[in-house]
């Protein structure tokens, strides 16, 4: 990477009051101009810290490298804006946007300085945009993780949300599902369904399948492993919502339920489990 000379970076320092003030003309009457989700005094802060530690970094005279030590702490600014801008609904274009901007004035300010000097005005001006750019990808990579970390805390929430365990009476819990099941689910629905079954001190926990569009070979292993832990906190487990052809599925698939109690529906389930634990329901006479 090039880098930039002593007299660029002392020439960038001498007009920093006139390179922020282009600067801030580019952001305010670019996209983020009048931005609801960014006010003017956040944008100008934002703006005026970056260009601060901009020159703290080249003031080191490493503009080669801002992986180094030396760019570490507008690393950690840009990481934080980055965040700051996912969760407030800008996208990744937006967020470089507010680095890349910059290039306009720097490149105005190299121009006229090395006007009479052709090639070091492209060495220069080559060593400033490669600066930029990499301080902008950083930028970008930072605003991705936080995106896919905020993708990922979502899923996880709504993981939660669509397996909600329900006290159906006292001793009995049910689980409906609804949906397909795979592992991370899987892994959700027994974390949720065990710790309540701690909770409670539920002697059944029915696990309604009604929801689950289809069923195959990786569902019912998954719906084992869910009664097997199950069973193995004291408790029983049965399936319901096991229809006509859910059935005919498991028996041409060859599946090994031997052991489960299944019932068609969530009612026939609550009866058996009422029943198990010593109870019964009586109709009130009018």
């Amino acid at each position: 990477m090039a880098a930039l000379q002593q007299r660029s970076i002392d020439l960038i320092r001498s007009q920093s009051d006139s390179l922020v003030s282009q600067w801030l003309q580019n952001l305010t009457g670019g996209s983020q101009a009048h931005d609801a989700r960014l006010s003017a005094r956040e944008l100008d802060n934002q703006a005026r810290d970056m260009w601060r530690l901009l020159l703290g970094g080249l003031s080191t005279g490493n503009t080669g490298n801002v992986s180094g030590p030396e760019w570490q702490e507008i690393r950690r600014f840009l990481e934080t804006l980055s965040r700051d801008r996912v969760l407030k609904g800008f996208n990744s274009a937006e967020t470089a946007s507010f680095l890349f901007s910059l290039k306009r004035p720097l490149f105005e300010l190299f121009q006229q300085a090395y006007a009479d000097d052709a090639a070091q005005l492209a060495d220069q001006l080559w060593a400033i945009s490669e600066l930029i750019d990499l301080l902008g990808l950083h930028s970008v990579q930072a605003f991705q993780k936080t995106r896919e970390d905020v993708i990922q805390r979502q899923q996880e929430e709504m993981l939660e949300l669509s397996t909600p365990v329900v006290k159906l009476w006292e001793g009995v819990l049910a689980l409906p599902m609804i949906g397909t099941l795979d592992s991370q689910r899987t892994q959700v629905v027994m974390e949720s369904l065990l710790q309540r079954i701690v909770d409670t001190g539920s002697e059944i926990a029915i696990i309604d399948i009604t929801g689950v569009p289809t069923v195959d070979t990786l569902v019912a292993q998954h719906l084992l492993k869910t009664v097997t832990a199950i069973r193995l906190m004291g408790a029983d487990a049965i399936i319901s919502g096991v229809r006509p052809q859910i059935a005919q599925t498991i028996v041409h698939l060859g599946l090994d339920l031997q052991g489960i109690v299944t019932k068609a529906n969530l009612a026939d389930a609550l009866a058996l489990a009422l029943k198990r634990t010593g109870q019964t329901v009586v109709r009130a006479e009018r």
